[in-house]
């Protein structure tokens, strides 16, 4: 079965109740949208994966990306969908290796989107309207901002992509602008005084 947005976000939200999962996977699908636009390619289901990627993480942390595939499966979605949803654990918490393209950019774009996400919200703006790339890069270089955040594999990802690392937060950042408002990062007035 292929999957419209709208099943996808139905599937999303009958797993995910919690706003900072939902805000992820909405500024992974941004993100997402934003390379297959880079790479000539299907904004529609490469928007889908992204947003689905995280989609057991909530009830199945213990079981990431594994119980994923079994949900897909039971609902009968399509295989490319299945593997390129679990693919983003290859080494972390499944074995399914990254082939496509698509699947290569979820795995690079998904620890990252937290890193960009923490760093907009240290900024007075609170927003990813006004970051830039040297700001992010700054961020990714001190280990103990947003310590959770796997820099190696960010840093793998853009290697096989053929990307700098600048490449690739650039391209975050401005899939996350994409879908600011949805997941809180729009731009803010600064407190005054």
């Amino acid at each position: 079965m292929r999957l419209t947005r709208e099943d996808a976000w139905k599937l999303f939200r009958e797993y995910n109740e919690s706003d900072s999962l939902v805000k992820h996977g909405l500024a992974v699908e941004g993100v997402m949208r934003r390379f297959a636009r880079r790479y000539g390619e299907g904004e529609e289901k490469w928007g889908i994966v992204g947003l689905l990627h995280d989609l057991d993480y909530e009830k199945y942390p213990d079981e990431h990306c594994i119980k994923t595939q079994e949900i897909m499966r039971e609902r009968g979605i399509d295989e490319d969908y299945i593997h390129a949803v679990a693919s983003h654990g290859y080494g972390l918490c499944c074995d399914v290796k990254p082939e496509e393209t698509m699947e290569w950019v979820l795995y690079t774009i998904d620890e990252l989107t937290g890193l960009v996400t923490a760093a907009a919200l240290m900024r007075p703006s609170k927003s990813v309207m006004d970051m830039e790339v040297k700001s992010v890069r700054k961020k990714f270089k001190d280990k103990h901002f947003a310590a959770g955040v796997n820099r190696e594999v960010v840093t793998k990802g853009a290697e096989v992509l053929g990307l700098s690392l600048d490449e690739v937060i650039e391209e975050t950042i401005l899939g996350m602008r994409d879908v600011a408002e949805a997941i809180g990062l729009e731009m803010h007035e600064a407190p005054q005084g």
